[in-house]
């Protein structure tokens, strides 16, 4: 799970996996998917440990795929290079997979074990598997407010709400994903770039998503080259999944944050709090429009985790629906 973690953001379309060969003499190879048209994982690990892998054990977060993409078929690449036992966190969803990557190790005769720590590969590859299931990207939804819910002051303003180690997180959370989208009257009033702002040493670094603006932008926008997309939210997300983006970012503004989290298409909530107060309800909220009419009707999910970020506060929920 830490060699998937550490292409998280580099792999996409293909699902972020990590492998791990362990000899007969105990011996140790590691391997991580390479961006499309690279080694998946269980290729990369084979290759490490050349004749070593005779015998061995491979643990993998993924099932190894059974068919020709890119590349050829781990499974194939497994069997010839006669491992002897294969250790699996969870199946592969996508069609072309789904099963057959386990099925023909067994046929080989090769012994596999499924379903290893499956709870906890499953989070980590969550945006792949609804990719895969549902033909919609993960949708996350990332805000920035004070303590007392608020984005911008009366004016407009609200550079810099949060501190640079909030700022930098989310550009990190931009690189992980595959596009960011924003609402028209967003570019027109702030005037994003939307890029991937990572210092030099990171990974990430210099990886920009695809850039969504619902609506149109003004053509010296700095969102451009920018996809302007139109019409219902959820045939935008189709559009997108369509375009390979397996994660889309929302970026908002409120209008455009408000409308996808009542229309239920969130998966992820990423909060970051500054230890600010506007002091009043004329501020900006985070959700543009009506909100809950009673308290009945409040929205309720679950905090997954709270982190520091210097000053400041990430809080990362999800829906009600997925937790549990």
């Amino acid at each position: 799970m830490a060699l998937a973690a550490s292409v998280r953001g580099a792999t996409s379309p293909n699902p972020w996996v990590g492998a791990v060969l362990e000899t007969v003499d105990g011996r140790i190879f590691e391997g991580a998917t390479a961006p499309p048209g690279g080694a998946h994982a269980e290729v990369a690990a084979l290759a490490a440990a050349g004749d070593a892998a005779a015998g061995a054990t491979l643990w993998t977060t993924l099932e190894p795929c059974a068919h020709f993409g890119r590349t050829g078929p781990c499974a194939d690449a497994i069997i010839e290079a006669r491992v002897a036992r294969v250790v699996v966190g969870v199946e592969d969803p996508d069609p072309n997979v789904a099963g057959r990557g386990i099925a023909r190790l067994r046929a080989a005769g090769i012994r596999v074990e499924v379903g290893i720590e499956a709870i906890a590969v499953s989070g980590q590859l969550a945006p792949y598997i609804k990719h895969r299931t549902t033909g919609r990207p993960w949708v996350l939804l990332k805000l920035a407010a004070t303590l007392d819910g608020r984005t911008a002051a009366p004016d407009g303003s609200s550079q810099w709400i949060t501190g640079s180690e909030a700022r930098a997180d989310a550009h990190r959370l931009r690189a992980e994903s595959d596009a960011v989208i924003v609402g028209a009257g967003t570019v027109r009033a702030d005037d994003p770039s939307l890029t991937v702002r990572l210092a030099d040493d990171h990974p990430l670094h210099g990886r920009d998503p695809l850039r969504v603006v619902l609506g149109y932008a003004p053509p010296d926008a700095r969102v451009h080259p920018a996809v302007e997309l139109h019409g219902e939210l959820d045939d935008v997300l189709a559009e997108l999944a369509r375009r390979g983006v397996v994660q889309a970012m929302v970026e908002g503004g409120s209008t455009v944050a408000g409308n996808f989290h009542r229309a239920g298409l969130v998966d992820q909530y990423v909060l970051y709090l500054a230890p600010a107060l506007f002091g009043g309800d004329d501020g900006r909220a985070l959700f543009a429009g009506a909100g809950a009419a009673t308290i009945d009707d409040v929205w309720r999910g679950r905090i997954v985790s709270i982190e520091q970020l210097g000053g400041d506060l990430r809080v990362e929920l999800e829906p009600a629906a997925v937790a549990g």
